[in-house]
């Protein structure tokens, strides 16, 4: 049996549907479990369901046995100011798993995030180390904050997971995403406002470094992520943290261009002013340093970005008819 937390959310759904497909038994946990959220398991025909805090009783009874547990429950939100709130559900509730996998010998796979690099001044890299590296904002700081006390934890000889990986993801967009709303990918949010109005709308830049449009970031197709996850999974003698995104920066215009071009319309983008909540933490630039997956062994080629977003836009269009 495998566990998935986050399970109903965007990239712990996609995974649960994968590994079902793939017939493994599953266990998803997942809080706080919205009507919304769980259209994302249609189609699942089998799992068990905890929610998350009765997910750690049942750890700590002694008689739970899994082959992996795949860590992807988190708060995701980049604007949450809860310090406490993040320290509890993204920090405490990881070093709990990981505690546990750590002495019952399981492999645990775990999401980090691209957010820990902050203004990227430092690059992308997953080979700095947490203590170097400044997020913009509390989530990145809680998803950094677990990556350092994992490197702690294995740099004072405690027990570990039989295998391990920490996955820094970047822009990641694909199906089951909905229930993010405003934090959903721009694919999304490009295909519901071509369907509402025609158009779309994007911010114009805050750097005179980058055009209006021409921001750039990884974006990764969700497959891709699972594809990086289980191949960890399958092969502790990699455990590490690593980025999991393309290794390749496109620009949102690009992206958006793309979604215009898989649903047959003509381009029509308006350009407004960034909020100014988001002005001081936002990331113009982002691109995954893929070279360390790959020296681990990985090979299989990213998604391109037309291929994906026109996936995507296909599994929209077939739910939407």
């Amino acid at each position: 049996m495998l566990v998935v937390t986050g399970a109903a959310g965007f990239i712990g759904s996609n995974l649960a549907h994968r590994l079902a497909s793939l017939g493994h038994e599953l266990l998803l946990v997942d809080h706080p479990l919205r009507p919304r959220k769980c259209e994302n398991w249609a189609g699942l025909r089998q799992f068990r369901f905890l929610e998350h805090d009765l997910f750690l009783d049942v750890l700590q009874d002694g008689s739970f046995s899994c082959d992996g547990i795949f860590h992807l429950g988190a708060c995701s939100s980049t604007t949450e100011t809860d310090a406490a709130y993040l320290q509890r559900n993204n920090v405490g509730y990881s070093q709990t798993l990981w505690q546990w996998c750590a002495a019952n010998r399981c492999p645990f796979i775990y999401a980090s995030s691209a957010a820990t690099y902050g203004d990227g001044s430092r690059g992308f890299d997953d080979r700095t180390p947490p203590e170097q590296l400044t997020p913009l904002n509390l989530y990145g700081k809680s998803k950094n904050d677990f990556d350092l006390s994992v490197r702690q934890q294995i740099a004072a000889g405690a027990p570990q997971p039989s295998g391990w990986a920490g996955l820094k993801f970047f822009n990641v967009y694909g199906p089951r995403e909905q229930h993010k709303v405003r934090m959903a990918s721009v694919v999304w949010q490009a295909y519901r406002q071509l369907r509402e109005t025609g158009g779309m709308k994007l911010f114009r830049s805050n750097d005179p470094a980058y055009p209006d449009g021409g921001q750039r970031r990884d974006f990764v197709f969700v497959e891709d992520c699972i594809d990086h996850m289980l191949w960890l999974w399958q092969n502790p003698q990699a455990s590490g943290i690593y980025n999991s995104g393309t290794g390749s920066a496109r620009t949102f215009l690009d992206l958006v261009l793309a979604v215009f071009a898989a649903l047959g319309r003509e381009p029509r983008i308006e350009f407004i002013d960034m909020p100014a909540n988001l002005a001081g933490q936002y990331q113009n630039f982002t691109q995954a340093e893929m070279s360390r997956l790959w020296a681990a062994g990985y090979t299989q080629s990213p998604t391109s970005l037309e291929n994906g977003v026109a996936r995507y836009v296909r599994f929209l269009v077939d739910r939407d008819s």
